[in-house]
């Protein structure tokens, strides 16, 4: 049977088996619905508070700050719709993810106004910019904490401190930063926080957003008034009870250092293959990141050959946002970034989770420089003695 190891964990990350054992007991014995007041609900309900405090510890909040959903697109556009009003100013990024790009983009379309702040060539927003981009009518600040293709950490803490300042609502889509550093939302300033289950080793289908106390919402979906009115419908328990395990789990993991051997091994893994494979180089270097994300350019390939030819041999990994998989643009996370569309085609995102071992390094380190030199062979622009000059 062929190995397979994974190194897509920006895109989702396996159940760990300690989540899967805190659910086990909600798919089956304790079924109740958390608004029913007889003991079935009681007891369902319990174990939802108890995830809204480990999720609220995780973030630096209050548990009745936390808003459960169904992942992070839902939390993302619940922070802008559930804020903005006709008339309203959104000042957001180029490099968001499409949960916040496009929902400011239909914003936009329906004859608001939106300002798109640019990305120096590390992939950062300039602080500067966002403040020159305030207006009288600004009403919300969407900047992400980490970027999803680069892991490129943002100055979330200074533009913070800008919006409120300008008494200007700040939103920061952290899905990928969570339970990779540490989070504090007071120490960033924000109104607004969202993270999502499967991107820390929870299940896919429940998330959460952060809503400092005092910020009213909108809600985008009417029915009962579960989740202090902010979010109807009855409660996923057993994705909740995963969630709250996940972020007990990861902010122990931010205690512990685990974090750190992930960076290791990242590390080690960006090193070799830059050492090993001419024309090569990282998108973001020179910056902060999380410690889990690498994305490398391959000058002469094409990234979804580069993609198809390692899973072949049992290794996954991604040209960027897995929302965007089968699209032929180039990256707007690079584009943005300054660099061309082939070199933005040539680039291929390697993430860890907390599953992965040094012997998956090694497994990937065994096969991606003979697949990029198969590739190159085949590539009618690539010349031998040209590359690296």
């Amino acid at each position: 049977m062929m190995r397979r190891v994974y190194l897509d964990n920006n895109a989702t990350t396996p159940l760990l088996p300690e989540v899967l054992e805190a659910m086990r007991p909600f798919f089956i014995e304790h079924f109740g619905n958390a608004s029913s007041i007889h003991h079935h609900g009681q007891e369902t309900r319990s174990a939802v508070e108890r995830a809204r405090e480990s999720v609220a510890v995780l973030l630096g909040c209050r548990a009745s700050e936390i808003v459960f959903t169904s992942g992070g697109t839902e939390a993302d556009n619940l922070a802008i719709f559930g804020l903005v009003k006709p008339g309203d100013h959104i000042i957001t990024s180029n490099i968001e993810h499409h949960a916040v790009l496009n929902a400011c983009k239909h914003w936009q379309e329906n004859g608001h106004e939106v300002t798109f702040v640019p990305v120096d060539g590390k992939g950062q927003v300039s602080p500067d910019d966002v403040r020159r981009a305030l207006r009288p009518n600004t009403k919300l600040i969407s900047i992400m904490m980490a970027n999803n293709e680069t892991g490129v950490l943002q100055p979330v803490e200074a533009i913070g401190a800008i919006a409120a300042e300008a008494d200007v609502y700040f939103h920061t889509d952290s899905v990928q930063a969570a339970a990779k550093v540490p989070i504090d939302v007071k120490a960033i300033g924000c109104d607004l926080l969202s993270i999502s289950g499967h991107k820390i080793h929870a299940p896919q289908g429940v998330g959460a957003l952060y809503v400092r106390k005092g910020t009213i919402l909108q809600p985008m979906m009417l029915g009962g008034r579960h989740e202090r009115s902010r979010r109807a419908g009855t409660e996923n328990v057993a994705g909740i009870v995963g969630l709250g395990k996940a972020a007990e789990l990861a902010q122990n993991s931010l205690q512990n250092g685990s974090m750190d051997e992930i960076a290791a091994m990242r590390d080690r893994m960006e090193n070799a293959l830059l050492q090993q494979i001419e024309a090569s180089g990282v998108n973001g270097a020179g910056t902060r990141r999380v410690p889990n994300t690498t994305n490398i350019y391959f000058d002469h390939i094409e990234g979804e050959a580069m993609v198809i030819a390692l899973d072949l041999k049992g290794l996954a990994v991604s040209t960027g946002a897995a929302c965007s998989s089968g699209a032929l643009e180039p990256s707007h996370v690079l584009v943005a970034m300054g660099m061309s569309a082939d070199h933005a085609r040539a680039s291929i995102r390697f993430s860890l989770g907390k599953q992965n071992t040094p012997e998956d390094v090694d497994f990937a380190l065994g096969l991606v420089p003979a697949t990029i030199g198969r590739l190159r062979e085949l590539s009618p622009v690539y010349n031998k003695q040209e590359v690296g000059k």
